[in-house]
């Protein structure tokens, strides 16, 4: 599997874990489900407007998954109970940031040859 698949695979799977997370797991007591959801989703698909430049569209979302890894660690730190859901979320960030890193990489040891 390429890494820009992983990376695409990874953001999707940021997005599912968003809506399992604030939509069925664990919904919010103090707003209504859609508005927390709306708040969890509207960055992810931010990047889709660049989606017709593929390398773009992934760049966008490597640094929207920066949000999500804050986020994770914030609430692995302070919510036990959401602490398993915040590791996936850090772990999902950390991925798709990796991905993206080291598809960069091996795309400019390309050039340089």
């Amino acid at each position: 599997m390429s890494l820009r698949r992983i990376a695409f695979a990874t953001w999707a799977l940021l997005a599912a874990l968003q809506i399992a997370w604030h939509g069925v797991l664990l919904p919010p007591a103090q707003m209504p489900v859609a508005v927390a959801l709306g708040f969890a989703l509207i960055p992810l698909a931010l990047p889709l407007l660049a989606i017709r430049h593929p390398q773009r569209a992934l760049f966008w979302a490597g640094l929207v998954s920066l949000l999500y890894f804050c986020h994770g660690v914030m609430e692995a730190w302070s919510a036990p109970a959401e602490r398993g859901l915040a590791l996936v979320e850090i772990a999902l960030s950390v991925l798709l940031i990796g991905a993206l890193g080291a598809d960069a990489r091996r795309g400019h040891r390309r050039a340089d040859v």
